[in-house]
């Protein structure tokens, strides 16, 4: 049988991010593995998972929720740097 931590291995994201999209997007964690899997692929999907975990950010410091604010923070962290190959870099033409 396979498991939320394979279906998770095999979407291109790791946990915390997978996290950040469900708790966007308002649906349960293996739809989030779908929904980072098939925007990993699309030519702006890595783009507009950025934008959902700052978006994550905000609301948490919005409602005083720091550390799942500074968590947040760290799942992005982690997502710029494993996918910079895939995401715009600012400054280049």
């Amino acid at each position: 049988m396979i498991t939320i931590d394979d279906c998770i291995g095999l979407s291109g994201l790791d946990e915390a991010e997978i996290l950040a999209l469900a708790e966007h997007e308002h649906i349960p964690e293996i739809a989030a593995v779908a929904l980072g899997a098939y925007l990993m692929h699309q030519p702006k999907g890595p783009e507009r998972i950025k934008a959902m975990i700052e978006d994550d950010i905000r609301d948490a410091l919005n409602r005083g929720d720091r550390a799942h604010a500074r968590e947040l923070f760290m799942a992005l962290r982690h997502f710029l740097a494993e996918h910079r190959d895939v995401l715009p870099h600012k400054g280049r033409h």
